[in-house]
C-alpha cells in the first residue's frame, strides 16, 4: 500500500516512514509542508496518509483539512499521546482513524480500519448515486405519464403501457421515450393537438 507520511518534523517522520515500511507498505513521500502534502498527493495519488502529531495541533488539523481536500484515500492520524480534543476535531476535519506511534500493530490496525470504512463510504456514496439515478427516471417517467395522461385522457396504467409499447417498437427504453416525451410537451402550445 502506498502510504503519504506527513507532518513538520522531518526526522519524527523517517522513523515513521520505518515503521510503515517494516508493516509492508511504501511510504511515497514524506511531506513536511501543505504545499509540500498536496503534490504529493497530486503527483503520487497514496491509497493512505498518516499524518504524524509532535505539539502542534493546529499544524496537524490544517495538513488533514488540505489533505482530505485534494486525497482519494483516508486520512489517519497519528499521536505520540492519547489527545481527545486533538482527535474530536481532526475528525471533524475528515480522519477515518488514530494511532498511538509507539507501537507497528496499533498504526497496522489503524490502516485496517481506516480502509475498511474508507471502502465503505465510497460503496455508500455509489449506492446514493445509483438510487438517485433511479428516482430521476421514475420522476421522469411519472412526469410522461402524466403528459400522456392528460393529453390522451388515459389513466395511469394505460399511459405507462403507451410508453412501453412505444419503447419496445422503436428499440428504446422506457426512460428514452418519457425523456422525449416531456421534452416535446415544452415545444407544445397549450390548447393546440
Amino acid at each position: 500500500m502506498r502510504i503519504l507520511l506527513a507532518d513538520q518534523d522531518p526526522g519524527a517522520l523517517k522513523l515513521t516512514a520505518e515503521q510503515v515500511r517494516d508493516l509492508g507498505h511504501t511510504p511515497t513521500e514524506i511531506a513536511v509542508e501543505l504545499r509540500e502534502a498536496a503534490e504529493a498527493i497530486a503527483r503520487d495519488d497514496p491509497d493512505l496518509t498518516l499524518v504524524v502529531l509532535y505539539g502542534d495541533d493546529r499544524h496537524a488539523l490544517d495538513l488533514i483539512e488540505e489533505i482530505n481536500a485534494y486525497s482519494s484515500g483516508p486520512v489517519i492520524a497519528l499521536l505520540d499521546h492519547e489527545d481527545p480534543e486533538f482527535v474530536a476535531e481532526a475528525a471533524e476535519r475528515g480522519i477515518f482513524a488514530y494511532a498511538r506511534q509507539e507501537t507497528s500493530e496499533s498504526i497496522q490496525s489503524a490502516i485496517e480500519v481506516a480502509m475498511r470504512r474508507w471502502r465503505e463510504q465510497h460503496e455508500l456514496a455509489e449506492q446514493i448515486e445509483r438510487l438517485d439515478g433511479a428516482l430521476q427516471r421514475r420522476a421522469l417517467i411519472e412526469r410522461a405519464k402524466g403528459i400522456l395522461m392528460e393529453r390522451h385522457s388515459l389513466d395511469d396504467r394505460a399511459a405507462f403501457e403507451l410508453l412501453r409499447e412505444h419503447a419496445r417498437s422503436h428499440n428504446r427504453t422506457v426512460v428514452d421515450v418519457a425523456a422525449a416525451v416531456t421534452e416535446g410537451h415544452a415545444l407544445l402550445r397549450k390548447g393546440r393537438d
